[in-house]
């Protein structure tokens, strides 16, 4: 079964005409309005039409709109970064931290994870940690 392709040039050139036929329908329409309105306007009298021209001269003005002020967002502080450090953390099959040795120190970790897995005949393994540094407070 072939699958149909829509041209969308065309199907938007169809929507346009109909939209002008729309659109000349209505303004024919308001232009018969305004013929008859200009057909009851003659019939009122002048003093009617000075009666209504001094009810709009009397209608109260709209005072302009004031705008909105809305308060401005309180601006969140920005997240201390906190420096970070790297350790080598020895850890066991449940991935608790069993040691922790400064980054230089990896053949010190290596070593601990050995004897461990020899003694206690489970499986550690050892990967980098990132820690926060302590930094110290001067007084």
């Amino acid at each position: 079964m072939a699958k149909r392709i829509l041209n969308r040039k065309d199907l938007r050139a169809d929507y346009d005409a109909a939209e002008r036929r729309k659109a000349d329908e209505e303004h024919e329409e308001d232009e018969e309005e305004v013929e008859t309105d200009e057909d009851e306007e003659e019939a009122e009298t002048d003093e009617e039409a000075g009666d209504e021209e001094e009810e709009e001269e009397v209608a109260p003005k709209k005072k302009p709109a004031k705008p909105k002020t809305t308060k401005a967002k309180p601006r969140s502080r920005a997240a201390k970064v906190t420096r970070m450090k790297v350790v080598w953390g020895v850890f066991n099959n449940s991935n608790q931290c069993v040691a922790t040795f400064e980054y230089p120190r990896r053949k010190d970790a290596d070593d601990l994870r050995e004897k461990l897995t020899a003694e206690k005949k489970n499986t550690h393994f050892v990967q980098p940690v990132k820690e926060p540094i302590e930094e110290k407070k001067e007084k």
